[in-house]
């Protein structure tokens, strides 16, 4: 299979308040009929007006955090791809809110591969295929104990491991 064919057709929703971002993700998902917005009415009304396969969303500049309720609340798979608001919190809380991905925009690059992820997990968090590919940027940017200094993450990860049937003893960390 060919990168971008399982999103070939998708319907996807970005939103971010840089045009050049928007201009890049329109770009990189050539194969998807993109909805490009800049500011939060709009993609409130995008959000509530039409039928999403996957929402890209920015957190700083477009209260990315409110906008991931209302994806969520319509059941859109919702990915964010963000640069300012790349912390531990703002990871948390994505979680927390629903996101499906969390993409740092120095990796703008993979967007296609974390979609794609998302696709094959028919919508469900693919939080695990996130850690195993973008791992060090986050280990780079919180320190590379950053998961272990946070209770959240800590049983985020047991959580995770004893849904997908992994036993500490199986596990590769």
């Amino acid at each position: 299979m060919k990168p971008g064919e399982l999103l070939q057709d998708k319907l996807v929703l970005v939103v971010d308040d840089e045009p050049d971002v928007l201009e890049a993700v329109a770009e990189t998902l050539e194969m998807c009929t993109v909805h490009k917005v800049s500011d939060y009415e709009t993609a409130l009304q995008h959000l509530l007006g039409y039928t999403y396969d996957v929402v890209v969303l920015d957190l700083m500049g477009v209260n990315g955090f409110d906008l991931l309720k209302v994806a969520v609340k319509r059941g859109f798979p919702t990915l964010i791809l963000t640069a300012h608001a790349l912390t531990p919190e703002s990871l948390k809380k994505s979680i927390r809110l629903g996101a499906v991905s969390f993409l740092p925009k120095e990796r703008m690059g993979d967007l296609v591969e974390h979609m794609e992820d998302v696709v094959l997990e028919n919508g469900k968090p693919a939080w695990q295929k996130v850690f195993d590919k973008v791992g060090e940027v986050f280990n780079k940017r919180f320190g590379p104990d950053w998961k272990e200094k946070d209770k959240f993450f800590r049983e985020f990860k047991e959580e995770f491991m004893r849904s997908e049937g992994v036993s500490r003893a199986d596990r590769k960390d």
